[in-house]
Order: C-alpha cells, then structure tokens, then sequence
C-alpha cells in the first residue's frame, strides 16, 4: 500500500479512496497538469503477467476511447518503478450505493438518475463496450446532482480469460473498503445476470440486468437479489423473481414494465436495447401525468328515444367550436400552450455562442467563468458541465462534427490571425487543422471543411483533416467573405459577402455547386 507523499511518475499519492481485489485506488495529486486524479494501482501479480498485462493494455485503449459526460473518464495508464496504475478522472460525491444506504430514493429523483445511467451505458454499448459489473458502488452523483459510471469496462480489461464472463468472481474489478473479498464478491454477485452466473458468454444485455437491479434497489432500497453467501445470491438470480411488492405504490406501470423486461431471466426476452429504458424514462418525465388519469367515460349506447338528446349535443359542441375559433381569433396573442425552459448553464459570467450536437443531447458553448473565454459540454437536460479548452486565445465559434466525436474553431495565431484547431467532444488533446483560417463549417458526411481564409479573404474548402485545400472563391477587394454554411446535401455554401464599412454593406451569397476534396 502507498502511503501519502509518493509519487507514481508524476502522480503524488494525497490518500487512500479504497482498496478490492483487483487493488487499491488512490486520491493523486498530477503534478504536470496540476489537477487531482484517481488512481488506481493493479497489483504486482498482474503486471507480472505478460500476456494478461498486453490484452489489458488493448482494452484500456478502447475504454479511453469513451467520451461522454455520464462516463468517468481513462486518463492514461502510468508505468514507474515496478508499479502500474490506471490514471482516471476524479469524481466527487457519494457513490449510489451510499445514497441508498440512506434509504429508498424517491421517484422523481431515482428516474432522472436512471435515465442518466441508461444514457451512458448506450453510448458505449454503441461503442461495443459493456461495463459488465454495473451496481451502485459503480455509480457516483456529483455535487450537481448528474450520474456519472465508474470503471466502465474494467472487468473485461482485467480478466485473463477470452471469456469476461467466466464466474471467477475474484476478477472483479469491484473497489470497496470492505476489508473482505467475500463481501467484495457477494456485492457483485447480486448484480450478475442468470447467464453470467451461470458462466457463459454476456453481451450488453447482462448490463441491462444490472441496470434493472440497480433501478429496483433505488425504489426499494433494498437488493433485487440477496443471501447470506454468494451462492445464495447466485441461486437467487437463477432461480427467483424480485419481490414486486417492494416497488413503491406510487410507481408507474411504465416503470414496472419496464423492470419486468429488464429483470427477465431469459435473454431472448428480456430488453433489447438500453436505449428503449431511457426513451421509456424520458417519456414518462416528459408527461407524468398521463399514466394517471382516469379513463374517459364512454357514452351511453344510442337508442331510438334519445335522438333529440343526441342532436342537442352535436349542436353544443358546433357552437363550443365555433366559440374556441372566435376567442383564438379575438384573444391577445399568447400562445396555446405555455413553453416550458430549462437553463443549461448556471454560473457567474457570460455564456455565449451556442450549437446544439448531432443528437441533440448536447451543447457546446463559450464561457469566460474562469477569466478567459474557454468552450465548455454538457446535456441539455442538465448535470455536470466538461470544460474541454484551457486556451487564452481562442475565438471559439464551436462546431461539432457530423459524428459528434469532434468540435472545431478558432483561436489566434502568434501572427495575429487565426487557425483553425479540433478538440475531442468531451475533452482531450486539442491539434491545429488549418493555417490562418476562422468559421470551419463540416460537411453533412463530416468529410470536409469549409472555412474562411484570413490571408485572402475567400472561402476555402478542405478535408476533415485540414489537407487538400483549394479556394472556392475569389473575392476582389474591399470585399472579404466569411461565415462558411453547407446545405444538407453537401453541394453548396451559404456565406457572407462584405466590404469594410457599415453593416449596411454585408449581403448573403451561396455558391454553385461544391466539388468537396477528395
């Protein structure tokens, strides 16, 4: 065990976080990029292991490759004096299992957080990756209320056999204070799906398993599946149902039906895809209500005595109709139905240019919180926003890349000018695309850019990688144009044509057809 004060490379161990079978996991200080970090150190015996330590080294690749806001993040994988560890982001908060400690999670608290884990788990399982040991000491919530998944994939990082499914529970890569592997196993085990307890091959529905179990003990407070020793746990996943009769009074038949498929011991029947649990979520948040109300009375069948009565009706509704035309016509203008917002940002400074990612789960902005305008991540329905520029110079305009990998703007130059750089969706290294270059604009197959090129004030077009670049235009001075704009089918630009002066001077343009690079 490391004690406070040493160093792994140019991590400073500050305090133990935890330690499990598969090792211990630290609070470190990164002296070069001064920020702290969670690292966890593998144990001797794994290192020792050649071909154990070379599969590990593919899958950590891939599970660094995870980029999104509910996913903790993989540093780096740090070598130094004989000791290998994993650098990963810092989460703060309580794990889900410390809030349920606390007792059952109210609904409309446990849902958004499910919706928010189901989130993750489809962004990687999109991705091919499967985290595999799901459970609530995998989750943390942040101080801004967002769920965020811990060791995403580790278990099949770390398990020497092809098959990370194989029941040699001590593989887990379970990080717990208790001092016992018994209860560290039995804490996984209550999360196993009927075919990984069984020991044969999972795919990505044994997280949706987990996801159910987890999402049951939020509302219960309580474990789907329990017993004194693991095998009791793991004849109790095999063999029995949950206890419906736990799940609060208040819960929604969306929510029931949706933990029956998710818990069914049949994988053939159980649900498919995650993304089906957060779409079910997301439109039970979206209309609550209506799950609630009451069945419309159906009216009385039609007899030969009750036609007056009938045709009273019909000619009340005519005139109920032809009142509601006359109020929308006469009423002051305010819409039907009220418009419902939700702020995206809440912290000192100003917030600006903003664009909304493919998917539209995401938004990209510029923020001067810090002092200087850096672009900043987060989901448009709230949680922990991602700082992915630390850059004094930028000039922003961020655009996201078809894919929703990647973002490109703009910064200036030791010249004066500016480039063009891209930086990960979600954080990581940012590279220079372009020379003297402002306003990228990614065709709709993400395989080039448009932009505007400082040095003649044209509009210039390049592939994805800032190679290829050939004018489009030819601008005589004063005229410069900017602001680069592709149609959806790719074959022509919008921009803007202006001379220096007034504004009055500006005009729209756009392009004959556009022959893209390559």
């Amino acid at each position: 065990m490391l004690t406070s004060g040493a160093k792994v490379g140019p991590y400073e161990i500050l305090s133990l976080l935890g330690a499990g079978w598969m090792g211990e996991v630290y609070r470190a200080h990164d002296t070069k990029l001064n920020r702290d970090v969670a690292l966890k150190v593998l144990p001797v015996a794994f290192a020792a292991n050649v071909e154990r330590l070379v599969r590990f080294r593919r899958e950590a690749q891939v599970l660094a490759s995870l980029n999104h806001p509910g996913i903790a993040a993989i540093y780096g994988l740090e070598e130094s004096e004989g000791v290998l560890a994993l650098v990963m982001e810092l989460v703060e908060g309580p794990t889900l299992a410390e809030r349920i400690a606390q007792g059952p999670v109210p609904l409309e608290e446990a849902l958004p957080v499910g919706r928010q884990i189901a989130e993750a788990l489809e962004y990687a399982h999109e991705r091919g990756v499967v985290h595999r040991d799901l459970k609530p000491a995998n989750v943390k919530i942040t101080g801004e209320g967002a769920a965020k998944v811990l060791d995403f994939g580790l278990a099949k990082a770390l398990d020497s056999q092809d098959s990370p499914s194989n029941v040699n529970l001590a593989n887990s890569p379970t990080v717990s204070i208790a001092p016992s592997q018994a209860g560290m196993i039995l804490g996984t085990a209550a999360y196993m799906s009927p075919e990984q307890a069984k020991g044969r091959p999972v795919d990505r529905r044994a997280d949706i398993w987990a996801f159910g179990c987890v999402l049951y003990e939020m509302l219960t407070g309580e474990k789907a599946f329990n017993g004194e020793t693991v095998s009791d746990v793991l004849a109790s996943v095999i063999m029995k149902e949950p206890d419906w009769a736990r799940l609060p009074s208040n819960s929604p038949p969306t929510v029931k039906k949706l933990l029956q498929r998710c818990l069914d011991k049949d994988p053939k029947r159980r649900l498919r895809d995650i993304g089906e649990a957060r779409i079910a979520i997301e439109e039970y948040l979206g209309k609550p209500a209506a799950e609630t109300q009451e069945p419309a009375v159906q009216p009385a069948p039609r007899t030969g005595t009750n036609w007056l009565v009938g045709f009273s009706l019909a000619g009340l509704l005519v005139g109920a109709v032809v009142a509601g035309l006359l109020v929308r016509k006469f009423a002051s203008g305010r819409p039907a139905f009220p418009k419902r917002f939700s702020a995206v940002t809440n912290f000192p400074g100003a917030e600006a240019q903003p664009s909304l990612s493919p998917d539209g789960r995401s938004v990209a902005f510029v923020s001067n919180r810090d002092g200087h305008y850096d672009i900043y991540v987060g989901l448009i329905t709230g949680g922990s926003l991602v700082r992915i520029t630390n850059d004094p110079n930028l000039k922003a305009r961020p655009r996201w890349s078809p894919d929703g990998t990647k973002i490109a703007y703009s910064r200036l130059n030791e010249s004066g000018l500016w480039d063009i750089w891209e930086v990960p969706a979600l954080g990581g290294t940012p590279r220079r695309l372009i020379l003297n270059a402002m306003d990228p604009a990614w065709s709709a197959d993400g395989r080039s850019l448009a932009y505007a090129n400082n040095s003649t004030g044209s509009i210039w077009i390049a592939d994805s990688s800032g190679q290829n670049a050939r004018a489009l235009t030819q601008p005589q001075l004063p005229w410069v144009e900017f602001d680069p704009s592709f149609s959806p089918d790719g074959r022509r630009l919008a921009f803007v044509f202006k001379a220096g002066g007034p504004l009055a001077n500006w005009r729209l343009q756009v392009s004959p057809a556009v022959k893209c690079p390559g």
